[in-house]
């Protein structure tokens, strides 16, 4: 206790803290807890890691910053995140913290404990929180924090961060003073370290925790049902059946809803304006743009809420574990699951989401085959091109061929990811299978404070990275849409006569193979800010004058009657591998600080793209669709 004592006696209270921990040890509950909405999101200076910091207000009135560390195994760093965290508590990065707060889960301390002394030996001021502390109690897990205390040497408070007063001793404990850091140098430890840390936590534990035999069994039933190959496989598929389900299907209300207000703002403009330049500006760029953007909030924030869910149910790891053999058949691990999962609803969440694969040639490949999954910027196309070329009948009298097709293409998406997958594997073939090693953390509730802080956070940084690029883009290709103006005596549409309009007319030389007309070919010019405008864009060439929802349905019986089966599905394979959207290559390039990748992505894409589309447009008219 000598040491605890010498850690109370120092006049200042501290000013920051950092939250240090593993991986699902409830450190992101405890900082949403202590911070509320009062915190802030960025990326470390050089890196693609996260930086979370929030401000608190103790019982004493005293505000303290606090930093939330990536979560970590070890500081012997494997990974990008648990790079930052060594470098944060050793001070090689940011502003050395003056207290650690180590988070520990009270029903995994077997784990947990070898982090907490790694740390103890920075020469940094520390406490410990043991968190999850009801569900040991649960569980009849007994901790002695006293000897737990005594054992380590330093402070140790019991939280709950996902109850409301779960704070209320770290809190206090923050008011009381503690010394000034005296940091040691950090080395990376030796295999006899790491065994003697094992026996190390071995004997606390024996000394400060009584574990009931069974503690763990309602988790171990459910995992034999989960984890079956056979069972846990239906399981998995029925869990992305309805999330996709409810993805598509609760977010048509917002969705309506986002759609109607844009239409309503963009009306109310053209109400007070005069017609020219500056209303078309606010119109059909900064009004259009941003409804472009924000139209598909809500499908990207539901996908979140299930995966927020699932992960802090403890379910998302075990999915991982389930795939990681079928997916280490191409060349990828169970880790790749999840970032493929988010790219479903936007291939940038997606992206963003590989941040926790350590293995970097295994991120790299996930970041590649992302955009391959079906994000939901596709679906207006899509449901354009099924609705005017495939009829409404069933298959089998159970399935809506339309919606047959468009299973279909997600499928297709899926396969084809796969097969790059594999052919990035046969590419690095000194480089063998990186085994998945993860925690699987007993199943819990999920909370849905941390729900919506989680959902809040997503909507910001999906709003602020993305729905600022798009903008701009949409604003550029606008003027590339409207200038210059037509000739006098012109009879076509404006845009025929634009910057765009006259690019169409070129990039008809290279499309005509596949199928696609001048019409198309412009289409796909506002298209690489956001694959949805296309929608518009068509609509705007062939001179319709109304918008959103009115536009598809006008141009449905236009281009059935005026394109050839062939052309259109040729177009739809287009979009299954099209060269991504400016925003998804601006991420790939912030997160592999690479214009390599950004082109490699494009090239491989747009080469996919040209082939697929030439094989289908060619064997249709072969089979008579021209």
């Amino acid at each position: 206790m000598a040491e605890a004592s010498i850690a109370f006696q120092a006049p200042n209270p501290p000013r920051r803290v950092a939250l240090l921990g593993n991986p699902n040890c409830g450190k992101t509950a405890l900082f949403n807890l202590l911070t509320g909405s009062r915190q802030k999101v960025a990326n470390y200076a050089g890196v693609t890691v996260e930086r979370k910091e929030g401000e608190l207000r103790t019982p004493g009135g005293r505000s303290v910053a606090v930093l939330d560390l990536p979560g970590a195994y070890s500081l012997n760093a494997l990974s990008a995140d648990e790079a930052v965290t060594r470098d944060v508590v050793t001070g090689r990065r940011d502003q050395l913290p003056d207290l650690l707060v180590c988070v520990t889960d009270a029903t995994n301390l077997r784990l947990n404990l070898r982090l907490v002394l790694e740390a103890r030996r920075l020469g940094v001021p520390m406490v410990m929180a043991l968190n999850m502390t009801d569900m040991a109690e649960r569980q009849g897990i007994r901790v002695d924090t006293d000897i737990l205390s005594r054992e380590l040497g330093i402070p140790v408070i019991r939280t709950v961060g996902v109850r409301r007063n779960g704070a209320t001793e770290l809190l206090a404990a923050l008011d009381a003073p503690v010394p000034s850091a005296s940091p040691l140098p950090w080395e990376a430890p030796s295999m006899d370290d790491v065994l003697a840390s094992h026996q190390e936590v071995r004997r606390i534990l024996d000394l400060a925790v009584q574990t009931p035999q069974g503690s763990l069994a309602t988790s171990d039933r459910i995992d034999r049902v989960v984890l079956h190959p056979v069972w846990g496989t239906l399981v998995l598929g029925v869990t992305l059946f309805l999330m996709f389900q409810a993805v598509f299907s609760w977010a048509n209300v917002p969705m309506d809803a986002i759609k109607a207000g844009t239409e309503a703002v963009g009306g109310w403009v053209q109400g007070v304006m005069a017609e020219g330049p500056l209303r078309s500006l606010l119109v059909d760029g900064v009004v259009a743009g941003v409804g472009g953007v924000l139209v598909f909030l809500p499908q990207i924030l539901i996908l979140f809420l299930f995966i927020l869910a699932l992960e802090d149910s403890g379910y998302l790891p075990r999915a991982a574990f389930l795939l990681d053999r079928a997916m280490g058949t191409v060349g990828l691990s169970g880790r790749s699951f999840i970032p493929l999962l988010s790219s479903f609803a936007c291939a940038i969440p997606g992206i963003m989401a590989t941040r926790t694969i350590s293995n970097w040639r295994d991120r790299l490949t996930t970041i590649l085959i992302a955009p391959l999954m079906t994000c939901s910027a596709r679906l207006p196309v899509y449901a354009l091109l099924i609705g005017a070329f495939i009829p409404q009948r069933d298959v089998l009298g159970l399935f809506n061929l339309q919606g047959v097709v468009l299973f279909a293409l997600y499928v297709f998406g899926i396969v084809s990811a796969m097969a790059v997958a594999w052919v990035l594997k046969r590419l690095r073939t000194q480089q063998g299978h990186s085994p998945l090693l993860m925690e699987l953390p007993a199943y819990r509730w999920p909370n849905l404070r941390n729900l919506l802080l989680g959902l809040w956070e997503r909507a910001w940084i999906f709003l602020r990275r993305v729905g600022t690029i798009i903008l701009t883009l949409t604003i550029l290709l606008w003027f590339l849409s409207s200038y210059p103006a037509p000739p006098a005596g012109a009879t076509g549409p404006a845009i025929e006569y634009s910057f765009a309009g006259r690019l169409g007319q070129l990039l008809e030389h290279v499309f005509a193979p596949i199928g696609f007309n001048w019409q198309i070919s412009i289409a796909l010019v506002p298209g690489m800010a956001a694959r949805e405008v296309a929608v518009g864009a068509l609509g705007t060439v062939y001179a319709l004058s109304a918008t959103g929802e009115e536009v598809a349905g006008a141009l449905e019986p236009l281009i059935a009657g005026s394109w050839s089966l062939a052309t259109a599905l040729s177009l739809l394979v287009w979009f299954v591998f099209a060269p991504q959207c400016l925003s998804t290559l601006a991420t790939v390039r912030r997160e592999t600080n690479s214009w390599k990748q950004v082109f490699i992505m494009a090239g491989y894409l747009f080469g996919l793209a040209y082939v697929a589309c030439f094989i289908t447009y060619r064997v249709a008219l072969a089979l008579g669709a021209g």
